[in-house]
């Protein structure tokens, strides 16, 4: 399971009863998930009004950290094409895996100095991750044209005769070039149809030059034949040519367009390859970044909630709650009967919320105790 709880509960005598209590509901008999301490470090308080106003900014601010996140996540895998299996092992936070990370949650004094407000606090995190989002779609905006430019390039070089470029199958000596008078085309032609095109190309219009035609490449489906005429009736021939479902390309042997075609390919693919080892090491440090800023603000969120709804001095313990996949209904009915006597409004939601239609309480799930949810499944694919 990749989903925990993030709940706190006020300390009764002690922080570490509330803990005991809490593990003895869910694990001594039941096994309903796997507990750690979540601990979060002595938070400048302020007012009750900035509470208040706080506690709404920073639901939106983990809405929108949370995309950030799951956006680079998306994004890694989107360029790590080839080895999405390996996806997982870059999505790392300061070294190590989500779960790790999250379970042995430590404050980052450094970036995220708690002398400063909660205000202050916060405006460091959307100012850090605002950057990230913007960085990100500057540099996935230039690494995606590359890779298009590439793709429409290679995409001319393969598929059907009647569409791919021409330029890697024909060569020099197929072609009539500087004549005045005579012109060589390059028809398709359905490999089912090759007795009659030997039959009548001479015969589709006046002025075909006899026995010019050649097969020149094949694929599944056609033939790409040359065949050289007088210019005068290139329009007549292309005429009788459709009716009779033979397709002539419209190509002329150009030998400076083709080898810059080339050029641009090398060029692309070049820049797509140089460009690949430090954007993978940047999402690398911004997914990272990004993480450990989002679990954060879970902290904040725990940390505000509490003290507005448990009050002041503050004393409540934090914990984060791994639930098994099999049990979790029955997790929520064992945390809203211990803690039910915290919110006596919020149980009674709880009780009755099955029964009045419309009621929808997934969008803002409301519980006795403070919770929120982390889920680390940041990918639309299983890796």
């Amino acid at each position: 399971m990749t989903e925990f709880w993030l709940i706190s509960a006020p300390g009764e005598k002690t922080c570490q009863q509330t803990w005991d209590k809490m593990m003895a509901a869910t694990t001594r008999t039941n096994n309903l998930s796997v507990n750690h301490k979540f601990s979060i470090p002595d938070l400048k308080v302020g007012t009750l009004d900035v509470l208040v106003g706080l506690s709404d900014e920073l639901a939106k601010l983990d809405s929108f950290v949370e995309s950030v996140v799951k956006k680079v996540a998306q994004y890694m895998a989107d360029v790590l094409e080839d080895s999405r299996d390996k996806v997982q092992e870059n999505l790392l936070a300061n070294g190590v895996d989500l779960i790790t990370y999250i379970t042995r949650f430590q404050w980052d004094m450094a970036k995220y100095p708690i002398k400063q407000s909660l205000k202050n606090i916060s405006e460091i995190i959307s100012k850090q991750v605002t950057q990230i989002d913007n960085d990100l779609k500057a540099r996935a905006s230039a690494y995606n044209n590359l890779k298009g430019n590439l793709q429409n390039l290679e995409r001319k070089n393969a598929g059907s005769l009647l569409t791919r470029s021409l330029a890697d199958i024909v060569k020099k000596e197929n072609f009539v070039l500087d004549s005045e008078y005579l012109i060589t085309l390059l028809v398709v032609v359905p490999k089912t149809s090759y007795s009659d095109w030997q039959k009548t190309y001479e015969t589709l219009a006046e002025m075909v030059v006899p026995r010019s035609s050649n097969l020149l490449y094949e694929d599944n489906d056609s033939g790409l034949f040359s065949v050289t005429l007088f210019r005068k009736a290139i329009d007549d021939f292309k005429h009788k040519a459709r009716e009779n479902k033979f397709t002539v390309r419209d190509f002329q042997y150009n030998e400076e367009e083709m080898k810059a075609d080339k050029e641009e390919m090398t060029r692309l693919s070049t820049d797509k390859k140089k460009q690949f080892g430090p954007l993978v090491r940047w999402l690398k440090v911004n997914f990272s970044e990004a993480f450990i800023a989002w679990i954060h603000i879970k902290a904040l969120r725990v940390f505000v909630e509490s003290v507005l709804r448990y009050g002041l001095p503050v004393n409540f313990q934090a914990m984060l709650l791994q639930p098994n996949k099999k049990t979790m209904k029955k997790l929520r009915e064992v945390l809203n009967d211990l803690y039910k006597h915290l919110d006596s409004s919020a149980a009674a939601i709880m009780d009755t919320a099955m029964d009045i239609p419309g009621l929808n309480l997934s969008q803002q799930e409301y519980y006795p105790y403070v919770y929120y949810k982390i889920d680390c499944n940041l990918l639309d694919f299983k890796v």
